[in-house]
C-alpha cells in the first residue's frame, strides 16, 4: 500500500533508493537531504513531492511527542524539523546525530503517505483510512478478520531489490487471520490458501505435513532482539545478585531448547540479537551451556544445595526466580527443568492479562520475556533504555545503575557515530555488556516461517522478514 524513501537489502543490510533516488548526510550527522523520484503518484492521484514527505515526518514527530514510548520513536529521536527545499528535495535536521534514522526510512513505520491521509484521525488511520503510493490499494480492512487488497494500476517505481518493475503480478490479495495453527496448515495443505504465515515457527510435524503436500517451506531469522529473559535487578530482587545472573546465563541449554521445541534443524540463538541484525556479533562463549560452572558460581556465592533437596538455599531463602505468565508453554516447562538441574526454582505464576500487567508495573517479578523486530541494533532501546522505552518501569529495572549508565553511553556512541566503523565498535561493546552483565538472557532465535503452495512463485522476505507480495505470481500446477 505504501512505499518508503529507501529499501534495505535483506542479505547485506545495504540501503538502496526507492522513493528517494539519492541522499546525503552532513559531516556532523545532523542533516539528511533526500532527492525524490519523478513521476510517483499516490493512489488518490496526487503527486509525491517534498511537502508530502515533510508531512509524514511531521506526523512522526507529533506522535512521539504525544506518546514518548511510541513504537518507532527511536527512529526519529532528536528530529527537529523536515523542510521542503524545493518540490523534489527534502531536508531533515536533527539536534543530535541519529545514525539509525536512515535505516528507519526503509521501514513501514516511516512509509510516505499522501497528505490526505492526515486529514483522518490517528484512530481512523489505524483502521485503514490511509493513502499510499504502493503497488496495492486497500479495499477493506476487517479488524480481527482480514484485509483485502487490489492491484494498483500504473505502478512503476519499485526499488531495485525486486525482481521486476511495473505493476504487481497479482490482481488481488486476500489476507485472512486464522488463529489456530492446525487450521492454517490444513488450509494450505488442502489447497484452500496459497500462503501460510504463522506467528510462531511451524512445528516439525507441520513442516513435514506441508512438504508432503507439495508446499515449499521457507524461513528467515527475524532481525532485532532475540527472544530473551530480561531481569529485574532492583534492590532486594534475587537477580540484583550478579552471581545469580551469571549462573542463570550458564544454566540455559539453548541448543537443546531449540531442538526440542522447534526441531533439530532450528538455529541456536547466539547473542542478544538475532543473526540477521546488522552489526550482529556472536556471544558464543558467554552463552555456552555450563551447568557445572553455574553450580560452582552459586556455591561460591553461598547458595547451597543440600543432599536430597531440589533447590538451593541461602540464609533460609530458596533460590527462586519468578516469571509471571498468562499461559504455560512447553518452552516454559523445558526452561524450568533446565534451571532445576542447577538448583534454581524457576517459578511460573499464571495470571489474567490485566493482573499480570499490574504486577509488571509494580515490579513484582524476577524475569520477563520479550523481543523486538527491526533490522537495526538500536531497536533494543525500546526495551531497556528508560529514555525511550515503552515501559519506563520495566526499563529502569533491567540493569544495575552502573550498567544502565554504560548501556546508555554505548547507545549514544552508536547513534551519534558518523561512520559504520564507529557504529560497529559501539554495538559490539553493547552486545557484550548485555550478555556478560546479565541484562538479557537469550532463549531462542526468532525465525519467521512461511509456506507457499505449489504454483506460487516470486516469494521474497524483506529485510525485516516480512512478506513482499509485489513479485509473487501464480502458475497452474
Amino acid at each position: 500500500m505504501a512505499d518508503s524513501l529507501t529499501d534495505q537489502d535483506p542479505e547485506t543490510g545495504e540501503l538502496v533508493p526507492w522513493l528517494a533516488t539519492d541522499w546525503s548526510v552532513s559531516d556532523d550527522g545532523l542533516t539528511y537531504t533526500f532527492i525524490l523520484r519523478d513521476g510517483v503518484t499516490f493512489s488518490d492521484g496526487t503527486p509525491l513531492n517534498a511537502d508530502a514527505v515533510v508531512r509524514t515526518f511531521e506526523s512522526a514527530l507529533e506522535t512521539i511527542q504525544a506518546v514518548p514510548g511510541a513504537y518507532g520513536g527511536v527512529y526519529v529521536a532528536g528530529l527537529e524539523a523536515a523542510t521542503a527545499v524545493d518540490d523534489d528535495t527534502v531536508e531533515v535536521s536533527f539536534s543530535t546525530p541519529n545514525s539509525s534514522f536512515l535505516q528507519g526510512t526503509s521501514t513501514t513505520n516511516l512509509a510516505i503517505l499522501a497528505p490526505s491521509s492526515y486529514d483522518a484521525t490517528p484512530e481512523e488511520r489505524c483502521l485503514g483510512d490511509v493513502v499510499g503510493s504502493g503497488p496495492f490499494v486497500l479495499d477493506s480492512y476487517r479488524p480481527g478478520e482480514g484485509i483485502d487488497l487490489s492491484k494498483r494500476d500504473g505502478y512503476d517505481w519499485a526499488s531495485d531489490l525486486n525482481d521486476h518493475q511495473g505493476e504487481a503480478y497479482l490482481d488481488a490479495v486476500r489476507i485472512n487471520y486464522v488463529a489456530e495453527d492446525s487450521v492454517r496448515v490444513g488450509n494450505l495443505a488442502s489447497g484452500a490458501s496459497d500462503v501460510a504465515w504463522p506467528r510462531n515457527p511451524f512445528t516439525p510435524e507441520d513442516r513435514t505435513l506441508l512438504e508432503s503436500s507439495g508446499a515449499t517451506v521457507q524461513s528467515r531469522p527475524l532481525p532485532g532482539v532475540s527472544q530473551s529473559l530480561f531481569a529485574n535487578t532492583a534492590d532486594g530482587a534475587i537477580l540484583a545478585d550478579p552471581a545469580v545472573r551469571q549462573a542463570l546465563q550458564k544454566a540455559i541449554d539453548r541448543k537443546t531448547y531449540a531442538a526440542t521445541i522447534y526441531g533439530a534443524d532450528y538455529p541456536v540463538v547466539d547473542g542478544a540479537f538475532n543473526s540477521t541484525t546488522p552489526f550482529f556479533e556472536p556471544q558464543t562463549e558467554a552463552l555456552a551451556y555450563d551447568p557445572e560452572g553455574a553450580a560452582e558460581i552459586l556455591e561460591d556465592a553461598g547458595w547451597v544445595l543440600e543432599d536430597g533437596e531440589d533447590y538451593r538455599e541461602k540464609d533460609g531463602e530458596t533460590l527462586t526466580i519468578v516469571r509471571p505468565i498468562t499461559a504455560e508453554s512447553p518452552g516454559d516447562v523445558l526452561l524450568q527443568d533446565q534451571l532445576k538441574q542447577v538448583g534454581i526454582n524457576f517459578e511460573l505464576r499464571v495470571y489474567q492479562a490485566a493482573e499480570r500487567a499490574s504486577i509488571i508495573s509494580n515490579g513484582d517479578y524476577d524475569v520477563l520475556v520479550t523481543y523486538y523486530t527491526r533490522a537495526e541494533p538500536s531497536v533494543i532501546q525500546w526495551i531497556i533504555d528508560a529514555r525511550y522505552a515503552s515501559s519506563k518501569a520495566f526499563a529502569s529495572g533491567v540493569a544495575t545503575p552502573e550498567t544502565a549508565a554504560e548501556i546508555q553511553s554505548l547507545f549514544d556512541e552508536g547513534l551519534t557515530a558518523t561512520t559504520a566503523e564507529g557504529q560497529k565498535a559501539a554495538y559490539d561493546a553493547l552486545q557484550k555488556v548485555l550478555v556478560d552483565e546479565g541484562v538479557t538472557f537469550p532463549i531462542f532465535e526468532r525465525v519467521q516461517y512461511a509456506a507457499t503452495a505449489p504454483g506460487v512463485h516470486g516469494f521474497r522476505f524483506t529485510s525485516e522478514s516480512f512478506l513482499s507480495y509485489y513479485d509473487i505470481w501464480k502458475s497452474e500446477e
